[in-house]
Formats: structure tokens, C-alpha cells, sequence
């Protein structure tokens, strides 16, 4: 994709496009408020460069029918989303809807060099199946802050070489197309708002539940990532100021005390101390406990799978709940690997923000589980690099 729209007209007409799939020129023009004459101008200087194709004649609203303009079919972007423990890689179309999606575990302590040919050995799969013939942008998340305008990862507690990495720069080198590089949560919020639950909702969070935790914040429809990038920190929030020691070197924080990291921790010295048969039995057969772990044993019955899962639920609606009473969100979205706990996770979570915040910020708060799953984070990184290819160059 070398072509890039001219004015904020022609950014304004492909984003539509691209959130709202195919339409007339005479819709898109009440959308956008140009004159038909405007209109015609602009859309044919988007035509011209390749972006849209004209794609049958529109519905009849009266008089002359309208002509249908489409995103190019042939636009694929690619979306990489590099968690704690694997990597989601996919292609969308245009319109950012999934074609192919792959996901393979891989230990983001391995560093960059390891993870990123892992990524990009799944990207060569994805184009070997005929979906791409190639890509015309990349955006890739990762589990820690980035400093943003450079696509560059910043002291990570989580990612032992990772800091300073060129992530954009290298990519881009890489897989011969433009790459944007953010906070793999903010993709998640991304993501979700684009084809989840967050659709149609202007202000919300979407909090990241996985080894850490995180939070995308959405302001007005946009990503607010703070003066730097690292807006959303909150698994670094301290909860318990005697509590156990973090890998950002601080103590208490709530990354220490919940997240999937933590939760196996702790499973594994109930199983060990003899406080749950069920957690024993899946240490003695496995020789580690995780989250889905946890998660099994609670659906088994086991007391203290759930008072662990009710425990980190509280931690977790503790800190939303400030984060509610200083931002006043319309929604609030659960996401990550664990929230294969459940709605115990979710009722203790909406228990402490609905005891804890006023009534005002909560009364019509919905606290819901994300719907997107693993393709949340490929998602937004397919509408991330979108959102800056379809503005101006």
C-alpha cells in the first residue's frame, strides 16, 4: 500500500468504509457533510489511487440510483500480538475482519530476536495459505509500556530484553510494509471496540487480565496513552504495601498479587501445603500448576481454587473501582488468558467496584467479559495500523 488519502475528507470516508463495510456515495456523503460535488471529487481521487473500488450500484433512495464504494479487496494488514506466554498472529482484510489466525506458545523472556522469527515464521504460514500475497501494514503488541511515536519497549518489567528494542524499525525491515507498535492491552481496547463488546461505547476500560494486567484506556473513541505511553500501568498500583515483592522491583503491587504469574504461584503452595487435593493432584500429574488449572479446580468444586479466584477478583475490583471513581466509564471490559476463570472472577471484580464507587459512576456501569477471545489484540493491531495508514500522510 503505497497510496494514502490527501485531506481529512478522504481519512474521514475510508475509516468509514472500513468500520461500516460498503455504502453509497449518497450515504457517505450525509455522513461526512460534503456537497455532492465534494463528494464526487474526493471520492473519485480515492478511486484513483487504488484505495476504493466501485462496487455495484447502491439501493434506490429515490430518483438516480447511487453508486456502492468499497475498501480495496486486496488490502490485508497484519495484526501480531505477543503475550507473556504466546504469540496470536493474523491477517484481516480492510475492513479488519480475520481471515486466518494462528497462536503458538512462546516465553517472552526468550527476547525479541527468538519471538519476532517466531512471529514471523507464522506470518509466512498465513500468506502460504493464499490469504496475502503480501501486507500492506503491520501492528504489533507487547506485553509491556512503549514509548509510542518510536514503536519501542521501555524498561518491560515482564521482558528481559526487550528495552530499547527497535520493534517498529525492525519489523518494518522485515516484512516490507509500514508498522505501528503499541501496549498489547490498548489492542485488546482497540479490538474490542472495533468488533467486541465496546462497539458502541465512546468512553470505557478494558482491563487485561493475563500473566500481568493491564488497562486500555478509550477516551471519546480514542486510545489515550498518556504523555509518554505508559498510561494504564495498574497491575503496579500497590495493594497491599507490606505485600510480596514485584518484578518492577516494588512490593504490593497488584501484578504480585493476582494475574496469571501470581495465581499459579499461589495455587501451588495450597497444593503443596495440602490445603486442596484437586491442585495436589495437578501438581503430582503435571509437576506446575496454571491459571487453567485454577480455573478446573474451582469448576471441580474445590474451595480453595475459588477462594484464590475470589481473593484476586477483589485485589483486581479494588483498584477498578478508584479507576471507576476518577474516570466515570460507560463500560468496563474483562479480557485476557484469565478470564478462563469465569463469572467468579467477574462477580468478585463487579462486588468491590459497585460496594466501592459511588452509586453516580456505577449505577449503569456494565463490568462485562470482552467477546473477542485471542483475536481481541489482532484485532486492534489490524486497526491500529489501519488508523494510521487511512489518515493523512
Amino acid at each position: 500500500m503505497t497510496a494514502r488519502p490527501a485531506n481529512t475528507h478522504q481519512a474521514r470516508l475510508l475509516r468509514l468504509l472500513r468500520d461500516g463495510g460498503p455504502n453509497s456515495r449518497a450515504q457517505l456523503g450525509d455522513l461526512v457533510e460534503l456537497s455532492r460535488s465534494k463528494l464526487a471529487v474526493e471520492v473519485d481521487r480515492l478511486l484513483e489511487t487504488g484505495l476504493i473500488v466501485a462496487d455495484g450500484l447502491a439501493a434506490s433512495r429515490g430518483g438516480r440510483r447511487s453508486h456502492n464504494i468499497r475498501l480495496a479487496p486486496g488490502l490485508r494488514f497484519l495484526g501480531i500480538d505477543i503475550g507473556a506466554t504466546s504469540v496470536d498472529v493474523a491477517v484481516t482484510n480492510a475492513e479488519l475482519e480475520v481471515l486466518g489466525h494462528l497462536n503458538h506458545p512462546m516465553d517472552v523472556r526468550e527476547g525479541p530476536v527468538a519471538v519476532f522469527e517466531q512471529a514471523l515464521s507464522m506470518a509466512a504460514k498465513l500468506r502460504a495459505t493464499g490469504i496475502a500475497e503480501g501486507f500492506d501494514g503491520a501492528g504489533i503488541g507487547v506485553p509491556g509500556p512503549v514509548r509510542f511515536p518510536e514503536g519501542v519497549p521501555v524498561a518491560p518489567p515482564i521482558m528481559p530484553g526487550w528495552d530499547g528494542f527497535p520493534v517498529r524499525e525492525a519489523l518494518s525491515q522485515d516484512l516490507g510494509c509500514p508498522v505501528m507498535v503499541d501496549n498489547d492491552v490498548n489492542l485488546m481496547a482497540m479490538g474490542e471496540q472495533h468488533a467486541g463488546v465496546a462497539r458502541s461505547v465512546g468512553d470505557f476500560l478494558c482491563v487485561k487480565i493475563g500473566t500481568g494486567i493491564g488497562c486500555g484506556i478509550v477516551v471519546g473513541g480514542q486510545v489515550y496513552r498518556g504523555t509518554t505511553g505508559s498510561a494504564g500501568d495498574i497491575g503496579h498500583i500497590q495493594v497491599d504495601p507490606g505485600g510480596r515483592p514485584c518484578a518492577c522491583g516494588n512490593q504490593g503491587c497488584l501484578e504480585a498479587h493476582f494475574g496469571g504469574a501470581a495465581l499459579a504461584r499461589d495455587a501451588e503452595e495450597a497444593a503443596r501445603a495440602g490445603r486442596s487435593p484437586e491442585l495436589s493432584d495437578r501438581l503430582t500429574a503435571a509437576g506446575r500448576l496454571s491459571a487453567a488449572d485454577v480455573a478446573a479446580a474451582a469448576a471441580a468444586g474445590d474451595t480453595t481454587a475459588l477462594e484464590l479466584i475470589r481473593a484476586g477478583g477483589n485485589r483486581v475490583g479494588q483498584v477498578i473501582a478508584g479507576l471507576v471513581s476518577f474516570f466515570n466509564p460507560g463500560l468496563v471490559v474483562i479480557g485476557g488468558g484469565v478470564t478462563g476463570l469465569g463469572h467468579t472472577l467477574l462477580a468478585s471484580i463487579r462486588t468491590q467496584v459497585y460496594r466501592q464507587s459511588l452509586p453516580l459512576a456505577t449505577g449503569n456501569l456494565p463490568i462485562v467479559l470482552g467477546e473477542l477471545g485471542q483475536t481481541a489484540g489482532v484485532t486492534g493491531g489490524a486497526r491500529l495500523i489501519s488508523d494510521h495508514l487511512f489518515s493523512p500522510a
